[in-house]
């Protein structure tokens, strides 16, 4: 996947560009995306800092979790539609989910994270690398 992702939220206010190819792709069946997407994990797609510009209106989301880290969460203001990770212009970079790209096909996941959360009726795709925590 190279350059040139592009995508948005549900009702096209709140749009995303990216200009670089990601660094990760993979799912995140943590205990938090779960119930952020009301599904057994998210499709996320990772870029470096400064990659992902994002225009429109965004609601944030900030969650404390148990271990320190704190998590950003977007939203369109408008339609809710849960769209990227991380505040725009955060120098470690942000994620977008995958659901939201214009182009679907773009998104070739090779990793299955936080998987000790993963509930049973989630299949994931084979040959991905799993790791039942957050990678080092």
């Amino acid at each position: 996947m190279g350059g040139n992702i592009t995508g948005g939220c549900l009702c096209g206010e709140l749009r995303y560009e990216a200009n670089a190819a990601p660094t990760f792709m993979g799912y995140c069946c943590c205990d938090d995306c779960q119930k952020a997407s009301g599904s057994g994990f998210i499709p996320f797609i990772g870029f470096a800092g400064g990659v992902l510009k994002v225009s429109g209106p965004h609601a944030m989301y900030q969650m404390k979790h148990k271990d320190g880290r704190t998590s950003e969460r977007f939203s369109c203001a408008k339609c809710a539609s849960l769209v990227f990770g991380g505040e725009p212009g955060n120098p470690n970079g942000n994620t977008i989910y995958a659901g939201t790209l214009d182009d679907t096909s773009q998104f070739k996941p090779v990793m299955a994270i936080m998987t000790k959360f993963k509930p049973d009726w989630v299949v994931l795709p084979e040959g991905l690398t799993i790791y039942e925590g957050m990678p080092g």
